[in-house]
């Protein structure tokens, strides 16, 4: 496992994507309450930044701005058109007050 990117958990806000530098395409990171998500910040449709679009707590997803096409926070599926690949998810760990992204 290789470590992509590292933060401090208090820079994270709650249900907004935040863009982090890392992986081929940046790091979109999601906090849902406690859990953290990360994806490659590239929509798999268009040429865009998820970190961009919403995050939809509920669903456990993330939007894209640009046509709307939300993808899974947990496996990177895309959840509706006009996306049909998913996006690349990646590891999240947390060690101390630091949220750590790793491939």
């Amino acid at each position: 496992m290789s470590e992509l990117a590292r933060v401090p958990v208090s820079s994270v806000p709650d249900a907004e994507p935040l863009r982090i530098e890392g992986g081929p395409d940046g790091i979109c990171l999601v906090r849902v309450g406690d859990s953290f998500h990360a994806l490659a910040d590239r929509c798999s449709h268009a040429d865009v930044r998820l970190s961009e679009g919403e995050v939809d707590p509920e669903e456990c997803s993330v939007e894209c701005w640009k046509h709307g096409s939300a993808f899974s926070l947990i496996d990177g599926a895309p959840q509706s058109l006009p996306a049909t690949n998913p996006v690349a998810v990646y590891q999240v760990t947390v060690d101390g007050d630091q949220v750590v992204v790793s491939s």
